[in-house]
């Protein structure tokens, strides 16, 4: 099989429109061609890349060294799969590999490796589970709500008409215990339900929304947090409710701070992070361009039994809290055609925010 120039601008562009990871390795095992995709799967710059050893251009791919050699050496295809790469400081990949020997115009050996993101398909498979359940959940919740709200509202008059007719006013007490419960009961349905109205989406700049749900929250925190920001200024601006997504992001944040707020953290640090993810796909759709936010603390991290359930009414894992923050926020985001999901661990909690940055999108 013949691999004609790498470099070759047409070929380039053809393989640059793969949403599969592509890289091509010469006989010394440098790197002589890397499509978009794997520059994205991988985090490097095909500047940067070309004409360096692998294990040091691409560290993720170290480990496959070997496996490589021996693949050229006896120019047998092979294909590795459920591959975990790593590098450090980062979460790891789950991949299929495939190894494929080729040679260039003059004979000289190729290797073509081709990965194929195995966490991203179950991720999406997860996220279409959990959009789903959390669809559901909206529903149930809905239906319970207009079962509770028409009984409080008779409760509520029933106990306004018993207080005008009690005739010693010392029992009004009662009738008036009566009628702030229901309107508070009547608080959390609405609460639970969420914000009535559609969003209103006008284009702006995700940073100035960032910033001024920063100040707020370094308003009124009590407590020594550092908030550190990590802002990508390519970013282009997306389309969503300012209201909404100031919502969705002071929710968040307070809860990192109140997180951190709880514990002996002797240095709480909070990062705002932003960052532009290409070819991602959100439940069924996939978008050319997302934004991606995400906002970590170093704080003692959910229990895992808790992650999957931090996004559903009424679920908290502190003794204050409603549990409707964070279910509030997913609503909202979903409305803009996103996704909220969380990872933790000890000593770092991730909430990441996906936004598509335009309408566009294919089904996958």
């Amino acid at each position: 099989m013949l691999l004609r120039g790498a470099n070759s601008p047409k070929l380039g562009t053809i393989l640059d429109g793969l949403s599969t990871a592509v890289v091509c390795l010469d006989e010394d095992l440098r790197v002589v061609f890397i499509n978009a995709a794997a520059e994205i799967l991988f985090g490097v710059g095909a500047r940067h890349v070309l004409g360096e050893p692998v294990a040091s251009g691409v560290p993720h791919l170290a480990p496959l060294v070997s496996r490589c050699q021996e693949v050229i050496e006896f120019g047998a295809p092979m294909i590795e799969r459920e591959l975990t790469l790593k590098r450090n400081g980062e979460d790891p990949l789950v991949v299929d590999c495939t190894f494929s020997p080729l040679a260039d115009s003059k004979r000289r050996a190729l290797l073509l490796l081709e990965f194929f993101r195995l966490d991203r398909h179950m991720r999406i498979s997860r996220d279409e589970q959990t959009l789903a359940h959390q669809k559901l959940n909206r529903e149930i919740v809905r239906g319970l709500a207009h079962e509770i709200k028409n009984p409080l509202g008779g409760l509520r008059g029933a106990a306004q008409l018993l207080e005008r007719e009690l005739p010693d006013q010392g029992l009004t007490e009662f009738t008036r215990i009566i009628i702030r419960e229901a309107d508070r009961l009547q608080r959390l349905v609405d609460q639970m339900l969420g914000p009535s109205r559609r969003p209103h989406p006008t284009e702006l700049n995700i940073h100035e929304v960032l910033e001024h749900v920063r100040q707020l929250v370094e308003i009124d925190r009590l407590h020594d947090i550092d908030i550190v920001r990590d802002y990508d200024p390519s970013l282009p601006n997306v389309f969503g409710d300012r209201e909404q997504l100031i919502q969705v992001f002071l929710n968040i944040l307070r809860n990192a701070v109140q997180a951190l707020g709880s514990t002996a953290v002797r240095c709480g640090t909070i990062y705002i992070r932003s960052r532009a993810r290409r070819q991602f796909t959100i439940g069924a759709m996939r978008h050319r361009l997302v934004a991606q936010v995400d906002i970590e603390d170093n704080g003692p991290g959910i229990e895992q039994d808790m992650v999957d359930k931090i996004f559903y009414p009424l679920v908290t894992s502190r003794a204050d809290g409603t549990g409707l923050g964070l279910s509030i926020a997913q609503y909202l985001v979903q409305n803009h055609g996103g996704f909220i999901e969380c990872s933790s661990r000890r000593g770092r909690t991730v909430f990441s925010v996906f936004l598509p940055i335009s309408s566009e999108g294919r089904d996958t």
